[in-house]
């Protein structure tokens, strides 16, 4: 039933509706009717079954809650302050607006409990799912008979915007194979979208369709706090699939003029409405952010069930630790974003001898080398795991049955595939990675870059990273896709040269924190260079692998990946031409630029103009590098079905070819060859 007005509960509800309407309006921007619609089902939630401490919002094992609705933030902001978070309500009175801590859309790092950074629809429902198998992972990892220390819940307040999204139908998919007994949504089913009624373009029946991903599912009003306490608690029971609560809701509930209208969605309700609906909510129409103290009491009992529960488990944390000090040393590494000491010296190190090698090759040597020295190093593929080699040979699959395997089976779900490995590092405790072709990495761009923008410590392994593919042709061919990921901020972006840089690459990505993208070949390359050397080279960025003898080089050659060797080749040729040529690896932009000015004048000097870059992808962005008198050998159109030797001799990635095109460049810039080169 809903609660009766004038009771508590129908204040404490109402609370949350009206500082959602005040912070809107004063914002004069935003969505009201979402948080007006959801809060007395996330009110049952916060008060009655949520986990969680406000006074310390990284506790290990709290309950985990995303709004994948993003744009209803006011709900989450305003439960937030409420139960204790420090969240004051000026911040609250400053929505939206600059330097505030309540911006229009919830933002992991700035807001404290705030889980994840939401707003892109659906993205949230594939952090959740990753949140869900992150807590599996670790209980069966960590739990033992009679210590518990891993037991926690994933909740989501998810719409219908959300459900649309196809990202979402991927990691509920696979969520249901998996068979996430602690991961429940709250489906705000309040049938409108920006353009009006869902009907419009949704009407298929989303509880059917869960039934069939294998999830449990319930249908409630979602005003009625008896039918959502019963839900969640049946949920609960429920230990071997995900549930969902479709709780049928009324966007902008309360209003007059508004309630069940596109009209509040995404703008605010109007200061005469907005008297109009807090007259019929029973609320003081003059009164603005007004949080009646009884409420506000009923609310701050989190904090004292908070510390208590927290305390609770330290305890069991402390037996645990007693009984088993290696596990809980590694638990708490972990949790700490701690690599093990020593961890890099099982780095493989790859000499000449061992012949040329992918470097997809090389990155599977590595993962499995450092497999049994970081435990909690955890990922898959999507459906590409001996094309992208990051099986862990040490471990086994995670599934229903076997939630302490390491080795995640995505299927072919690219754009989940990233949201569900950001949501295993957002939950903490895990290094997550995951592998597809490099053409595909633009199915999962909308992941990539919320990991960037949260600096979430993932890495995503990309393959395949050329047209040297070879016959499946310009789909399966990437042309534009490093470049385009060399465009996120935030995210480090890998092209290693060599099974040596490869190695380092990983180093780097492990030990760095935050995302890193490696852009890894399918076609053998020889090594290039020792390990010690490119250790130190590959975390600069960039750094010189061959120079001239005698002198300062006429030419300076710039080359990542696979065409790093074809650089080389290229100057022994020229050197022969009486041309000396300084050739730079330069495997990662991002890295390179982080460094002293000193340091990238000395790769880079800038008294040398003559320089070539050499890389199988778009030459956009190349300049800055080159500068105006250089040029770049790069590739700006599609590419075609041949063998992989074919294609990159057709495009010109041979070492006579760029040998050619530098001694022209060479020539153009000391003025005895034809202007323009």
């Amino acid at each position: 039933m809903t609660a009766p007005a004038g009771t508590l509960k129908h204040q404490a509800i109402n609370t949350i509706r009206t500082l959602a309407m005040d912070a809107v309006q004063a914002a004069n921007s935003g969505h009201p009717g979402a948080p007006m619609g959801a809060a007395a089902m996330a009110y049952v939630l916060w008060t009655r079954h949520l986990r969680h401490n406000p006074a310390d919002p990284a506790w290990p094992d709290r309950d985990r809650f995303v709004l994948s609705a993003g744009h209803a933030s006011m709900l989450l902001y305003s439960l937030l302050h409420l139960t204790g978070y420090d969240l004051p309500l000026e911040e609250i009175k400053n929505f939206r607006q600059w330097g505030s801590k309540t911006p229009g859309h919830p933002e992991h790092g700035l807001t404290p409990g705030v889980e994840t950074t939401t707003g892109p629809l659906g993205s949230g429902v594939a952090n959740a799912v990753g949140m869900a198998i992150a807590e599996r992972m670790l209980a069966a990892r960590f739990n033992r008979p009679g210590h518990t220390i891993v037991d926690h819940r994933t909740y989501a307040l998810v719409s219908d915007g959300d459900l649309m999204e196809g990202i979402a139908s991927e990691a509920c998919s696979l969520a249901g194979t998996l068979g996430l007994g602690k991961l429940t949504f709250l489906y705000d089913d309040n049938e409108i979208s920006i353009d009006g009624s869902t009907d419009l373009s949704f009407q298929e029946d989303v509880g059917d369709r869960f039934a069939a991903y294998g999830w449990h599912v319930q249908r409630i009003d979602g005003d009625d706090l008896k039918a959502v306490d019963a839900a969640i608690g049946a949920a609960q029971a429920v230990e071997d699939r995900p549930s969902i609560i479709v709780a049928a809701t009324e966007i902008a509930h309360g209003s007059p003029n508004k309630a069940g209208t596109a009209g509040a969605h995404g703008s605010p309700l109007g200061e005469d409405e907005i008297r109009l609906t807090k007259q019929a909510l029973g609320w003081d129409p003059d009164a603005a952010f007004h949080v009646p103290e009884d409420v506000l009491a009923g609310y701050r009992v989190a904090l004292e069930q908070g510390a208590a529960r927290q305390a609770s488990w330290q305890e069991r944390f402390d037996a645990y630790e007693r009984a088993f000090p290696a596990e809980a040393a590694e638990w708490r590494r972990g949790i700490a974003r701690e690599l093990p000491d020593g961890w890099d010296d099982h780095l493989p190190a790859f000499s000449p001898e061992d012949g040329a090698m992918a470097t997809r090759a090389a990155s599977g040597k590595v993962l499995n080398a450092l497999a049994p020295v970081i435990p909690n190093l955890a990922g898959g593929s999507a459906d590409l795991t001996p094309s992208n080699n990051t099986y862990l040979a040490a471990s086994h699959d995670f599934g229903k049955d076997t939630p302490d395997g390491r080795n995640l089976r995505f299927g072919v779900r690219e754009h989940a595939m990233g949201g569900i490995v950001n949501g295993i590092a957002l939950h903490g405790g895990l290094i997550p990675y995951c592998g597809t072709f490099l053409a595909f990495s633009d199915w999962m761009r909308g992941a990539i870059r919320l990991g960037s923008i949260m600096g979430c410590h993932a890495v995503y392994v990309f393959t395949h990273d050329s047209i040297g593919v070879g016959e499946d042709g310009p789909t399966h061919q990437p042309v534009e896709q490093v470049m385009a990921l060399r465009a996120i901020p935030g995210l480090t972006v890998i092209r290693p040269g060599d099974p040596n840089e490869t190695a380092a690459a990983w180093k780097v990505a492990l030990e760095r924190g935050g995302p890193t993208a490696l852009a890894l070949t399918r076609q053998g390359v020889p090594v290039i260079a020792e390990a010690e050397r490119v250790r130190e080279g590959v975390p600069r960025g960039a750094y010189v692998l061959d120079d001239p003898s005698g002198g300062a080089p006429d030419l300076i050659l710039i080359a990542t990946g696979s065409e790093v060797s074809l650089a080389r080749e290229a100057a022994a040729m020229l050197a022969g031409q009486g041309v000396a040529v300084r050739v730079v690896s330069m495997p990662s932009w991002e890295l390179f630029a982080e460094q002293p000015a000193s340091y990238r004048d000395e790769v880079l000097p800038p008294g040398v103009t003559a320089r070539l870059a050499v890389e199988a992808g778009t030459t956009l962005g190349w300049e800055r590098h080159v500068g105006s008198a250089g040029e770049v050998a790069g590739i700006d159109r599609f590419g075609a079905s041949a063998p992989g030797k074919i294609m990159m001799e057709r495009y010109g990635f041979t070492a006579e070819a760029i040998a050619e095109r530098a001694a022209a460049l060479v020539a153009r810039i000391r003025g005895t060859g034809p202007a323009g080169g």
